[in-house]
């Protein structure tokens, strides 16, 4: 969870207000201070935080308890009775907070729940017990005949505790759900919108929970009503998440969304945002990445209108935004099917990226210039491509892309850079084979930059993926223009097996000091 992310200090601020309850909650066992109970509830429900807020103090309060859980069974491992102890009555006091806090945040918690409560509670007091009948005894072969007892306890009360999340959870996607598909109120299904996409981002478990309780069927049911209109882009952006887990993606395939997806990419009349949004549910749904997105059959019977969706939302788009998301979708497209290389050509996709490219406007980021530079090294396996290349000045912008460097430093942004220049020389390399984009890649200096590359580490970031892609290149221009490397280079990079060359550029800069 992201929350392990977070400045130490500033976790311990935020945990110190849980443990101080805890502490409370350890003498006073979970009942109220006052006798007037709604009155009570009604004063602390009145600054009472969002679904989301709720949720989150959940999961905050379950992530601490887990953690609890881990280190009693390492303590428990090296026989610290006293602190097995201690932290046994912690985590019963926190799950008693935890459930406390639940129940005066929500007013319809089912009997089911009430029961698995209960049980947790129980089992929480029988834990709490045997470990204080361990520091009251000395005897080494009590302890170690209680030792086999107390981890079965432990590996139970994990248990009921990850059961009981899992039906609170469970039980708000349930009600949101709900809100979702039964209100015509736009507001209030904005609102439910907004708690459910929040809820994705805790992760595949809660996109996994949301799909098996038909999320994908109820967000649909929104994109198929012209009065939500104005939550279309949301509605796709939550769906975008849900669909990132195998669950999702079968509900996708049984509600046609698909065919939804591409009524949408073809109307005009719907707004770029709305339009962009589900070029990014494409582009998860088709991310090669996903194991599971080879079973899309309806997508390939819809894949000419969505490519020529995206190739027109790639030409008109007003961002950087809105032409990433497109892009982003026709790069894995391109891996999806072969036959939507094809399609790209006839489409004059790589006229209309390439002319993207020159206006810094729209291919802003490396990010951008990765799914530029995908769909080309893909299209690059067709022999029309060459020309499209030479027309469009294609190789001076691979030149370009092999000089591709992180302003920022930062680690996302610096991998991007190293797939654009390992891409960018590969696509050099399948269109090297066309003696016209090998003399045009020569007379732009490409070998020079090749052969910087693959000597110097730091200018490929130490990439051996770059390494590689950037002797491929070197070695099919060397075919076409041998007259244009140094004799040192000819037998350092290019004489010798490709293993071999490679072997010998990664040691150039190693110490044996």
């Amino acid at each position: 969870m992201h929350l392990i992310q977070v400045d130490s200090v500033q976790r311990w601020m935020e945990d110190l207000k849980l443990m101080t309850d805890c502490e409370c909650m350890c003498i006073l066992q979970s009942k109220p201070i006052s006798i007037e109970k709604d009155e009570e509830n009604e004063l602390m429900l009145s600054s009472q935080h969002s679904t989301c807020g709720n949720l989150q103090l959940l999961l905050k309060r379950a992530w601490i308890v887990s953690t609890e859980f881990t280190r009693i069974a390492q303590k428990l491992e090296k026989n610290r009775w006293q602190r097995v102890h201690s932290m046994t009555v912690r985590v019963n006091c926190h799950v008693r907070s935890m459930i406390n806090e639940h129940n005066m945040l929500t007013r319809s918690s089912s009997e089911e729940m009430h029961q698995f409560e209960k049980l947790l509670i129980d089992k929480c007091s029988e834990f709490t017990a045997f470990t204080e009948r361990c520091i009251q005894t000395e005897d080494e072969q009590i302890l170690k005949s209680m030792k086999s007892c107390i981890n079965e306890t432990l590996s139970t009360v994990a248990q009921y505790f990850g059961q009981l999340i899992e039906l609170i959870l469970t039980n708000e996607a349930q009600n949101l759900l709900r809100q979702i598909e039964f209100s015509d109120n736009v507001y209030i299904t904005e609102s439910a919108l907004s708690s459910l996409f929040s809820l994705t981002q805790e992760g595949a478990h809660l996109c996994r929970i949301i799909a098996k309780e038909g999320g994908v069927v109820a967000l649909f049911k929104i994109c198929r009503q012209d009065c939500f209109r104005c939550l279309y882009p949301q509605t796709l952006r939550t769906l975008a998440s849900v669909c990132s887990v195998e669950e999702g993606m079968h509900q996708l395939e049984k509600v046609d969304g698909i065919l939804c997806l591409a009524d949408i990419l073809t109307d005009s009349s719907h707004s770029e945002a709305t339009r962009a949004e589900a070029a990014a549910v494409v582009a998860q749904i088709t991310s090669p990445h996903l194991t599971f997105s080879q079973h899309l059959s309806s997508f390939l019977e819809n894949m000419e209108e969505i490519v020529t969706a995206l190739v027109k939302l790639c030409q008109e788009a007003s961002s950087g935004e809105v032409f990433l998301l497109a892009s982003a979708a026709l790069a894995n497209i391109t891996f999806f099917d072969t036959v939507a290389c094809e399609m790209l050509l006839q489409l004059n996709a790589m006229k209309i990226l390439l002319a993207a490219c020159s206006d810094k406007q729209i291919v802003d980021t490396p990010y951008s210039r990765d799914q530029v530079v995908t769909i080309l090294a893909n299209m690059s396996v067709l022999d029309q491509c060459a020309s499209e290349i030479i027309q469009g000045n294609g190789v001076q912008l691979l030149l370009e892309m092999l000089f591709e460097k992180s302003s920022s430093g930062n680690s996302a942004e610096v991998a991007a850079c190293e797939r654009v220049q390992q891409k960018s020389a590969v696509t050099l390399a399948r269109l090297s084979r066309d003696p016209e984009v090998a003399d045009a890649a020569v007379k732009l200096s490409c070998i020079p930059r090749l052969i910087k590359l693959c000597r110097s580490p730091a200018e490929r970031n130490n990439s051996d993926s770059v390494l590689v892609a950037c002797l491929a290149a070197l070695r099919r221009l060397a075919v076409m223009s041998p007259d244009k490397l140094e004799d040192s280079d000819f037998q350092q990079l290019v004489k010798p097996r490709l293993v071999d060359s490679f072997l010998l550029c990664t040691n150039m800069e190693e110490s044996f000091v």
